[in-house]
């Protein structure tokens, strides 16, 4: 049941002078899109009458099949806490993409999550996630272009002046909070430059919907600030990365299904059972949690990178870690995800991936307590502790090996995906790199 009516929506958007609106959806990269209307088309596209071209979006259908409707879900209507220099105001709706014959496009992200959350549903599950996402805050030049340069030195948890971004992180916050996110936490992250901003959790459709504002919204105010935000995972050779911790947890009639009091842990066999399966499909859903080149460049050991397959209660080495709360609180915590994933079809993996564990009492290895990072290469063979891939071309190779998670993207996504993945990593493996020239040219 919508929170908007359709009569809702159309009062809002003239009582705040709404002059357009930003119909948006995300392409299988992630990437978010829009078509604007102007406040006169409104109406119709709360109809869903709104049509657009999709041969011209990365990954979604051919030429001759590029009709697409663009259905907009009512409770995603916002404004935006900013205004263009013309006046008025603008607001977004996040739509679903559907066929002409009326059915869900089977290569919009968002219908895949829908899919996963179905399968859940008829399990009795209910699914609640809550992100981490890390950035980075570099200085522009004078061209306006992007540098790696930082705005300061500041390390984990620092104050400024040390933490000049904290004008910006502030500013993104208050919009986030304007916009109706419950932001629980902000700070300066390990690396100069880098910040998080957590934002309290949610059903997972909302927290997908979430997470793609949250990144057009921070990069939109740290322009406002003379800044440019990149959520690429690892910017700065030497320095921590950009992670996006996602904390999962399954509700059944209303109680969360992984707290058991009886338990050691605290954990029902449900929670056991789900861990299990992410663990058993870790490496294939790292192509999806994980889907850029430079991804990879995080997932080394040594910059608290999780990467080895293990969980644990109190070990940040551990992929998967299980916070501290107990009660409606249960929950676990899948550390390798980085923010340059879709979020749709992260979340519907990772639901896929451990409803199979659920459906299959898939059981975890034994909990890993000890320091995966100091640990011998002998001590991980004894433990049975396997790694995630070291870069997207193996980890597309594991996906296409995987059908469970290949079943959670569906036929036209995973084909699309995986040929998108298979050109950028050609592209990369030709490229002369400056660290090749530093290498080699003078030395051969």
């Amino acid at each position: 049941m919508s929170k908007y009516s359709k009569e809702d929506i159309l009062k809002m958007a003239e009582e705040k002078n709404v002059k357009f609106i930003r119909m948006q959806f995300t392409d299988i990269l992630g990437i978010v899109k829009n078509v604007a209307i102007t406040a006169k088309q409104l109406e119709d596209a709360l109809d869903n009458k709104i049509m657009f071209d999709g041969s011209s979006i990365d990954g979604f259908t051919r030429i001759q099949e590029s009709d697409m409707y663009l259905r907009p879900d009512y409770d995603t209507f916002t404004i935006f806490p900013w205004r263009p220099e013309e006046g008025g105001a603008v607001a977004r709706l996040i739509c679903d993409v559907y066929t002409p014959d009326g059915k869900p496009f089977s290569g919009g992200p968002r219908n895949v999550l829908k899919e996963a959350l179905k399968e859940a549903e008829e399990m009795g599950y209910d699914m609640n996630v809550g992100p981490e996402p890390e950035f980075f805050l570099f200085q522009l030049d004078e061209n306006g272009d992007a540098t790696t340069k930082t705005h300061d030195d500041g390390g984990y948890f620092d104050l400024g002046p040390i933490d000049k971004g904290i004008n910006a992180r502030r500013s993104i916050v208050l919009a986030l909070e304007e916009m109706g996110f419950e932001v629980e936490a902000s700070h300066h992250e390990v690396a100069p430059g880098q910040h998080e901003i957590d934002f309290k959790y949610a059903p997972a459709l909302k927290t997908a919907d979430n997470i793609a504002t949250f990144k057009f919204v921070t990069k939109a105010i740290a322009h406002e600030h003379g800044l440019h935000a990149t959520f690429m995972p690892k910017p700065i050779f030497g320095e921590n990365g950009s992670g996006m911790h996602v904390h999962q947890s399954l509700f059944k009639d209303g109680e969360n299904a992984f707290y058991d009091e009886d338990d050691r842990l605290g954990l029902s066999k449900t929670a056991y059972h789900y861990i299990g399966g992410l663990l058993k499909h870790a490496r294939a859903m790292a192509a999806i949690t994980n889907p850029s080149i430079n991804s990879y460049k995080r997932l080394v050991p040594g910059y608290e990178a999780p990467v080895y397959l293990s969980w644990s209660s109190a070990n940040r080495s551990a992929l998967i870690r299980i916070p501290a709360a107990r009660g409606n609180g249960t929950r676990v915590e899948l550390r390798n995800p980085d923010p340059t994933a879709n979020p749709y079809l992260a979340i519907a993996v990772m639901l896929k991936a451990g409803l199979d564990g659920i459906k299959n009492e898939i059981e975890p290895p034994k909990e890993v307590l000890e320091n995966i990072y100091e640990m011998s290469l002998e001590r991980k063979n004894e433990l049975g502790i396997e790694s995630l891939p070291g870069n997207i071309n193996d980890a597309v190779n594991l996906l296409l090996e995987d059908e469970v998670i290949k079943s959670a993207l569906g036929e036209h996504v995973m084909e699309h995906f995986a040929a998108a993945k298979k050109v950028e990593w050609d592209e990369y493996r030709t490229q002369v790199s400056q660290w090749e020239l530093d290498s080699y040219l003078t030395k051969f």
